[in-house]
């Protein structure tokens, strides 16, 4: 007999291409500003500062080709799109040289924020969670295996609105690599596999409203299609 008090919520999960396999979600740790040009689009210097990081619930996971339902109390509904980091070993301070061998794999990913109620949340010095850990947050495509792929260091990062680019940029131009980011992040949490880490955003973020078709796009990784409903 189960010791729960009701029954547990179903484990989150992400694919993985070319298998039925599943990989199960831990956590769901997110970069800001990792890319110069969109840190000098949202008001901040470009220059390498240290990086900082947010996080989403696992359960804001939603698949490949999914609907994201407009979220309430917002009219400021942002994409960005994102190369997604998914780990298969963990640890706490974790050297550079050694961080590759955590990896899995990677997939593409969009950050949903809600800007104008982070915009407030800045401006009032509160917590980020309303903007950015929402119900559907965090859209996420099939992991492609690093044993397949390796470990892309370039490649073209694209987002296309109903057919129209909107953001383009490439995995050279981020401000902190991945090993660079997994290190940093395990001085300030254990981390364990199944964590997925969101690597950053090229500039061009915008709008999103109800109708609209995304398809992002991480050269030599995947694809990622989700309609806005």
């Amino acid at each position: 007999m189960s010791d729960f008090v009701f029954a547990p919520p179903p484990q989150p999960a992400v694919s993985v291409r070319g298998t039925s396999a599943l990989f199960p979600a831990r956590r769901v740790y997110c970069v800001g500003r990792n890319y110069a040009a969109h840190a000098v689009e949202m008001g901040h210097d470009p220059n390498r500062e240290p990086p900082f990081f947010f996080m989403k619930t696992p359960d804001a996971l939603l698949p490949d080709g999914g609907v994201f339902p407009y979220p309430p109390e917002t009219s400021d509904v942002h994409h960005e799109i994102e190369m997604v980091v998914a780990l298969s070993g963990g640890g706490r301070d974790v050297p550079e040289e050694d961080a590759l061998s955590l990896v899995f794999g990677y997939a593409v990913g969009i950050d949903f924020t809600r800007r104008d109620l982070q915009a407030e949340a800045k401006k009032l010095q509160r917590p980020w969670e309303v903007g950015k850990a929402f119900d559907h947050a965090a859209p996420c495509g099939p992991i492609a295996r690093a044993s397949e792929i390796g470990h892309p260091v370039k490649g073209a990062v694209t987002l296309d609105v109903n057919g129209a680019r909107r953001q383009a940029g490439n995995l050279d131009q981020l401000i902190w690599t991945v090993p660079e980011m997994i290190s940093i992040l395990s001085r300030l949490f254990e981390l364990q596999p199944g964590d997925l880490i969101f690597s950053g955003t090229p500039a061009g973020v915008g709008p999103v409203v109800r109708g609209d078709r995304l398809e992002g796009q991480v050269e030599g990784v995947g694809s990622l299609s989700i309609t806005v409903e």
